[in-house]
């Protein structure tokens, strides 16, 4: 394999792994379990080599869909449901993000008026330097 086979490879793993972990806790995360799954599927069909084996025709182009996994039970889950009792952690405080920089959008938007205004005017201007006869 290569290395975005590998690269690809690991991403799909981590999506498997991150629709264990959201199957298992349930609500809103479980129900986008099935999905991450799919995505792992699909992931895998995209590693560079098989596209490219497919290209050249050396491999089947269209194969059967996965079964379909909403009707099947969610996996079990892989680590206990209930933890001993331990204090729940203390959330730290963000910090708030530095913005990217940059101008003032209303000063750009200032620059952009005043600029169309005196290009009107210059045009208008040169406009009376050469009038039409009609």
């Amino acid at each position: 394999m290569s290395s975005l086979d590998l690269l690809v490879e690991r991403g799909a793993a981590k999506l498997e792994e991150l629709s264990r972990k959201a199957a298992t806790k349930g609500g809103f995360a479980g129900s986008l379990a099935d999905e991450l799954a799919e995505d792992a599927v699909f992931l895998r069909k995209l590693k560079p080599s098989l596209i490219k084996a497919r290209a050249k025709g050396q491999a089947p182009v269209n194969r059967q869909a996965p079964v379909n996994r909403a009707r099947q039970a969610p996996p079990p889950p892989t680590n206990p449901q209930i933890s001993a009792s331990s204090p729940p952690k203390r959330r730290r405080r963000k910090r708030p993000r530095k913005r990217a920089g940059g101008p003032n959008p209303f000063l750009v938007a200032g620059v952009a008026l005043a600029a169309g205004i005196v290009l009107a005017k210059v045009i208008d201007w040169r406009g009376h330097a050469h009038p039409r006869d009609n």
